[in-house]
């Protein structure tokens, strides 16, 4: 998926909206209730899944749009899989590093609609924005602009030397692509820009106009710049958060997809609302292209459940979003064994954190939270109220024993939800207290959770 991203994730001028307190920035209502989404798929196909040994940068050997022949295509039971794993929203990518791309554009040939699938009729992304407002999924598209081996453009969206197009070409393409996909498809709930965003100035196509006349309310990630909504990359693929993982910061960095980067915490006194998004595969990163392509013969590489739980906790439960990739096969399908391992995965989140104990919300430094009766306890989940941004800068968990409070955890950011893991205790109580702030803390949830 990354594998070629050498990231342009550049100076991100997020959102600004005016707070209550002074010095307290906080989110636009779409990156909010992007806030509220918490949990998303990702899905890949494209000519690897039918001709595994390509490579995109071996630049004109790119295999014919023929290739792609999807013989049981089903979006809707993509959309049933991504439902089986509780996830509210889902983005295809609607043309990878190839240049193949799954609508007939009129950009150029190396589209679907010179494919067997559908006699040449079909329109991949069409199917699958509908059927995700058919399964009440909000859909979003993967409109990469920096790779296109067809077009012999490599990170950061640059024509290579002896290319069949100028950069020129390559940037009216752009532009006519993405008016394509932000206008005949509707409103789209995220944007996903892998690699981030050629600048204008350094040569690279219009984009950032294009994005604000088209498709202004989407959220995007690694965006252009001035965009209002925007969200940043975590630096791994591996299903772990920074920690902390603040939503405010001043400026990401440069990065390649393969390469783990370090840093990407954001920052408490940052002036920008731009939260993280954390990508990661439902197979092996050993697993072919990464885990984000299917291979046959790779089913059985796919995380276990435990392992996986422990990547929500260290997305989800770090205050970002949880993007996670899933293969569709040479038929068009999700994989059985995937369709069964998003299934667990959604149970076990369900099961683990669907019905916390008890819940205690307000304002203030300290929020006691009494139970019914002593209960063994070993997991809270803490919330702001991201209408008030983020004010909580430092905090300690104590939960009340025979032997009077003690201390159970601390840590530093909250923001929208943040998972507090614990020794096992017979509690009584359990008890918030911030202790540094930038503002008074507005708390929305402190729940508390029986050990399993």
């Amino acid at each position: 998926m990354r594998l070629t991203a050498f990231a342009a994730l550049s100076l991100t001028l997020c959102a600004m909206a005016s707070a209550a307190a002074p010095d307290v920035v906080v989110p636009t209502p779409e990156q909010r209730a992007w806030a509220e989404a918490e949990i998303g798929v990702l899905f890949h196909f494209d000519m690897p899944v039918f001709r595994p040994d390509y490579n995109w940068r071996a630049w004109g050997s790119h295999p014919s749009a023929e290739a792609f022949n999807p013989t049981a295509l089903d979006v809707d039971q993509w959309l049933r899989a991504a439902k089986g794993l509780g996830a509210t929203y889902a983005v295809l990518v609607a043309k990878h590093c190839s240049g193949f791309s799954l609508w007939p554009t009129k950009a150029h040939a190396y589209n679907i609609a010179n494919s067997p699938y559908k006699g040449g009729k079909g329109d991949l992304v069409r199917e699958f924005v509908e059927a995700c407002r058919r399964h009440g999924l909000k859909p979003g598209l993967y409109a990469s602009t920096t790779a296109n081996g067809y077009l012999w453009a490599d990170n950061p969206g640059r024509v290579r030397p002896g290319g069949p197009i100028t950069q020129a070409q390559y940037n009216t393409i752009v532009e006519t692509q993405l008016r394509e996909l932000w206008t005949n498809y509707g409103p789209l709930f995220e944007i996903w820009f892998d690699g981030g965003v050629l600048a204008r100035e350094r040569g690279g196509a219009n984009v950032a106009a294009l994005l604000r006349e088209l498709q202004p309310q989407a959220v995007a990630f690694q965006g252009p710049p001035d965009h209002p909504h925007l969200v940043r990359w975590v630096g791994n693929e591996t299903g772990t958060a920074p920690d902390p993982c603040w939503a405010t910061c001043a400026e990401t960095t440069q990065a390649d997809g393969t390469r783990v980067i370090e840093g990407l915490h954001g920052a408490p006194d940052a002036p920008r609302w731009c939260p993280g998004e954390a990508d990661f595969t439902l197979r092996h990163n050993t697993s072919f292209q990464g885990g984000w392509f299917w291979r046959k013969g790779q089913d059985d590489r796919l995380f276990d459940v435990p392992q996986l739980m422990r990547k929500y906790e260290e997305t989800v439960g770090r205050n970002t979003n949880m993007l996670l990739g899933v293969v569709i096969d040479d038929r068009g399908l999700v994989p059985e064994a995937d369709v069964r391992r998003l299934a667990e995965f959604g149970a076990a989140i369900r099961a683990r954190f669907g019905s916390p104990l008890k819940i205690a919300s307000g304002a203030g430094t300290t929020l006691e939270l009494r139970l019914d009766a002593p209960a063994v306890l070993d997991r809270a989940i803490l919330q702001e109220d991201l209408a008030h941004g983020e004010r909580v800068l430092a905090y300690e968990l104590e939960g009340l024993t025979d032997g009077g409070w003690e201390p159970l955890a601390k840590g530093t950011n909250i923001g929208h939800k943040r998972i507090v893991s614990f020794a096992p205790r017979t509690l009584s109580a359990v008890r918030l207290r911030v202790t540094r702030a930038k503002a008074e803390p507005r708390i929305r949830a402190l729940a508390v959770f029986v050990k399993q």
